[in-house]
């Protein structure tokens, strides 16, 4: 087991110095960061200042050294449309995302693992096709589309909730249902799968034959044992909801790092949008880690498969 931990440590660490050539590299082919942070009528003299200040005249390989360990230390630059520290932006933001992933989540499990629990157990039957339908129109549901649905509906018509902004629980309702659907659907789908392959297991049979009650019986072993995969993609989908929220924020104008990804790549404010990417990209590697860490504690047979 410990040469597993160690070899996962190495991967996110290769993943990790791969994540900082790709944004590295991708924050240069817009141009020189020089021409972006050059004010307009300044002459040649200021932009060649700027370049070295910047260190651009430097050999692309200095560059990209200076980068990372400004990067291991949490200094991005200073942001050119806010001309303030790029990742003092970020952490500003990080709270609202966050609190908009978890919602979202949240939603998410106590909807999604309920209706794959009921297909599950009535499988092959009406509720069984029911939850499958229910799902499948939540996954060809776009949630822009939902969102704006949702606006219109609660928002405007009825005039229940607000339409934009931060400012208070009521505000988080609208944009965590928009952003969970996918999550639902992926949950409920793994968890109705999940179950139906522990269902037929010996053990379940043991235990029904005890007399155990129903609920007994699908609570202590078949939750318990079924659900093993949907705990996994929980961790994936966490980190994915937070980097992925960049259409749901736009939308409901909330104040989260996907906001103010789209606002610094419109306004080309490469220092800002290297953090995010970054940072947004540490926190999915970092989730998957934890996740295959948690796997470990949880399921003895990954320990014994090792």
């Amino acid at each position: 087991m410990t040469r597993y931990v160690v070899r996962r440590l190495l991967q996110t660490f290769v993943v990790l110095w791969l994540l900082t050539v790709i944004v590295f590299g991708i924050s240069r082919l817009s141009g020189n960061p020089a021409d972006l942070m050059t004010p307009q009528g300044a002459g040649p003299e200021t932009r060649d200042r700027i370049v070295r200040d910047l260190g651009l005249d430097q050999p692309l390989p200095v560059q990209y050294a200076k980068f990372v360990a400004n990067a291991a230390q949490g200094d991005f630059g200073v942001s050119i449309r806010f001309q303030a520290p790029a990742m003092d932006l970020v952490l500003d933001r990080m709270p609202s995302t966050l609190k908009l992933a978890f919602a979202a989540l949240f939603i998410a499990i106590v909807v999604g693992i309920p209706l794959g629990t009921l297909a599950a157990l009535r499988h092959r039957k009406l509720g069984d096709y029911a939850v499958v339908t229910t799902l499948t129109l939540g996954q060809a549901t776009p949630s822009f589309w939902l969102g704006i649905l949702l606006i219109l509906w609660f928002g405007v018509e009825l005039g229940w909730l607000p339409i934009a902004g931060d400012d208070g629980p009521e505000s988080l309702i609208m944009p965590a249902i928009a952003l969970s659907i996918v999550p639902l659907v992926s949950i409920g789908r793994l968890t109705r799968s999940s179950l139906i392959g522990v269902l037929p297991e010996d053990y379940i049979r043991t235990a029904k034959a005890k007399g155990l009650r129903r609920s007994t019986v699908v609570g202590r072993h078949v939750l318990r044992n079924g659900l093993m995969p949907v705990v996994t993609l929980i961790g994936v989908l966490l980190g994915e909801l937070v980097s992925g929220a960049v259409i749901t924020e736009q939308i409901f104008a909330w104040p989260g790092i996907g906001r103010l990804a789209i606002e610094s790549i419109n306004a080309r404010d490469f220092p800002v949008v290297q953090a995010v990417t970054l940072v947004a990209a540490v926190g999915i590697v970092i989730a998957n880690l934890l996740v295959d860490l948690l796997n470990l504690v949880l399921d003895p047979r990954i320990r014994d498969a090792l």
